[in-house]
């Protein structure tokens, strides 16, 4: 495919995963470990997906979501996060995003991006 990836996450282990399963599906990934650098990547790079954490230092996922689809109405947002909450899920898609994964359960990503 020639896609390209966004990854916000605060944790350096967990982008690098990301990075791995997903090397063969985006031509290009781009990375930043906190929300508040995620709408500036995505004005420059504008990527096909963006796969957002939630808990991050600075600026929190949903937030961030909010202001990249507040500009980018079209951007295609993936919650990727170790929260199985209701709360975190109803904030997530009132943001805008598209679905919401578990890090546990990161190969399911791969069906939901290509019924997008």
């Amino acid at each position: 495919m020639n896609m390209n990836l966004l990854i916000v996450e605060d944790n350096f282990n967990m982008r690098n995963l990301i990075k791995d399963l997903f090397a063969q599906v985006f031509k290009n990934i781009y990375e930043c470990d906190d929300g508040s650098e995620a709408l500036k990547s995505y004005t420059i790079n504008q990527p096909d997906w963006v796969f957002m954490d939630i808990k991050m230092k600075e600026m929190d996922g949903i937030t961030a979501a909010k202001e990249i689809i507040s500009n980018f109405p079209d951007a295609k947002i993936l919650m990727v996060t170790d929260f199985d909450d209701d709360d975190f899920r109803k904030a997530a898609s009132k943001s805008g995003a598209i679905d919401y994964v578990l890090k546990e359960n990161l190969e399911v990503i791969f069906d939901i991006i290509n019924n997008k």
